[in-house]
């Protein structure tokens, strides 16, 4: 992994934590989702227009999976939110970070026929171990297996949209500013009607938390550009575990400043993640 690929990944799971805490913090619901994506669109929208008028390798199939990257980007932040009204962001957020790589790796195997050498199963194992540890384990509780069950979807979403948005920067060649563009522009138009019917809850978010719903409207984004912008010269089996980092952030910040509590078992489980995390992303 050349140092540009490891540190533009680093900076997006810097920014994909913050975001993701910001979101669990302001507790909002499809209203939410509409107005960073909305807002988003003015900040992003100049390279984007400029990159799909020069795009020059459009194509048909390149326009199937960008609306395919906009219909899996909006199932995963509709679950994703719903998950932090229902559970722990320190469970929630580790659980889905972790899987996500696991089946991204899997799915590049298996569609993208990209080698999985032994050790990235053996990091793989390791993973689903410190994701089932930090939820308590079989004596957890009805909240961390709740949290645990959204995470474990939220993840299989990860995994399907990164290998989705892999295949479409890398080898359909579409700049991965268009490629996030449209997904905002998805999630836009498709909740609309929702974020009509609770207006109020829009001005009200607006008028109390316009900062906190603007730094969401721009990591959001940005995070992902950098990690497809790594995804275009490094292969998805590595970009996926070391976005990973970001676990740590979110324990951190979901036990010490969302009072979750458990912050050394929960951050101990955490380092044993990113250990499997390590071992994968060296394979």
């Amino acid at each position: 992994m050349t140092p540009l690929g490891f540190s533009l990944v680093l900076l997006a799971a810097i920014a994909h934590a913050t975001w993701n805490f910001l979101v669990k913090r302001l507790n909002g619901g499809p209203e939410l989702l509409w107005l960073f994506a909305a807002l988003s669109l003015p900040v992003y929208g100049p390279f984007a227009i400029y990159l799909a008028v020069t795009w020059e390798e459009a194509s048909p199939m390149g326009i199937v999976f960008l609306v395919g990257s906009a219909l899996l980007h909006l199932a995963y932040f509709l679950l994703l939110q719903q998950g932090y009204r229902q559970g722990d962001l320190s469970v929630v957020y580790p659980t889905a970070r972790a899987t996500g790589p696991v089946l991204s790796s899997l799915m590049a195997f298996v569609l993208l026929g990209q080698a999985l050498p032994v050790q990235a199963a053996f990091g793989g194992a390791i993973i689903v171990f410190g994701v089932a540890m930090l939820t308590g384990g079989p004596k957890g509780g009805a909240r961390p297996l709740r949290s645990l069950l959204y995470g474990l979807s939220v993840g299989f979403l990860i995994g399907a949209y990164t290998v989705w948005d892999a295949h479409g920067v890398a080898n359909l060649l579409i700049p991965p500013i268009l490629m996030d563009y449209a997904s905002a522009v998805g999630r836009s138009v498709l909740l609309l009607p929702s974020a009509l019917k609770r207006w109020d809850k829009v001005q009200a978010l607006w008028r109390d938390h316009r900062w906190e719903v603007l730094v969401i409207a721009v990591l959001n984004s940005g995070a992902y550009i950098l990690v497809l912008y790594a995804l275009t010269f490094t292969p998805v089996i590595y970009v996926a575990p070391l976005r990973e980092v970001s676990v740590l952030i979110a324990v951190l910040l979901g036990s010490v400043l969302l009072g979750e509590g458990q912050l050394a078992r929960r951050l101990a489980w955490a380092a044993v993640i990113l250990c499997g995390v390590t071992v994968l992303a060296t394979s």
